[in-house]
């Protein structure tokens, strides 16, 4: 049994934890099903198969049928563009001229993705969700635990109604959740080349919540740093393990503890 918390931070009754929590801890394959989720975003990228050699230059070193020659001329035997005037440009298309080609461009063919068994996937998953309720791998995330609660935390559903970041941000302080939103609100700047990549800060992993219907809640925590809302059908390994590291710290409503055990 676990208590259930209204959205005042008071006690409004317990709750039975399904099954799925009691699931032994593999941080193998939860790191596996991770690593597979993400290659399987990664985006394919490479240039063109024309990239470099859209330009009129041609290779002018042999001596029959053509009219331009580089031979004894002391010019390099390198394509080169065609002027006007039937002279000879600046040398093209190959990768040490200027406005060539790559030498050895990444391929766009290459396929990143990986496989994982949907058994495998499945119980990493379970696995997941069951270190959510393990205070050690909370803590050992960096995650601040609130006081005085046991995890995991559960709260009535009438959070999923919240509309506002502002209602949002006083019902998480009520539940206790003010150190954890101060330790992810900080920011850290980001070395090398953030500003050309948008990327000029580290942000830090902070609360999931995860709800049975998302009634406008999804919304609401999307100005708050480091809060990320999830439904049952829509939450994966990822989510759970931020970085392959299970144990993030999550406030489940009642209706979702209901239903992560029939669905998963």
């Amino acid at each position: 049994m676990v208590a259930v918390y209204n959205t005042l931070g008071n006690s409004s009754g317990k709750a039975d934890l399904p099954d799925i929590f009691l699931t032994e801890y593999r941080p193998d394959l939860i790191q596996k099903a991770v690593v597979a989720t993400q290659a399987g975003r990664r985006q394919t990228f490479g240039p063109t198969h024309y990239a470099g050699l859209l330009t009129s230059a041609d290779y002018f070193g042999r001596r029959r049928d053509v009219y331009r020659m580089t031979i004894n001329k002391g010019m390099s035997r390198l394509p080169r563009e065609k002027t006007g005037g039937g002279g000879l440009g600046k040398v093209r298309r190959v990768p040490q001229s200027v406005g060539g080609r790559r030498a050895h461009p990444p391929k766009p063919e290459k396929i990143y993705s990986k496989k994982i068994n949907s058994k495998e996937y499945s119980l990493a998953l379970k696995s997941a969700i069951a270190a959510t309720a393990k205070k050690e791998l909370v803590e050992k995330r960096g995650h601040i635990i609130p006081e005085k609660k046991d995890i995991p935390l559960i709260t009535d559903d009438s959070i999923q109604k919240t509309s506002k970041s502002k209602e949002l941000l006083e019902i998480l302080n009520k539940l206790g959740f003010q150190p954890e939103l101060e330790r992810t609100g900080k920011t850290k700047p980001r070395s090398g080349k953030s500003r050309i990549r948008g990327r000029t800060s580290k942000k830090k992993t902070g609360v999931l919540i995860i709800v049975c219907e998302d009634e406008g809640i999804r919304k609401s925590a999307s100005n708050i740093p480091g809060v990320d809302v999830e439904t049952v059908k829509s939450v994966n390994v990822c989510d759970l393990a931020p970085g392959t590291h299970a144990g993030r710290l999550v406030l489940w409503t009642k209706s979702a503890v209901e239903k992560i055990g029939e669905t998963v």
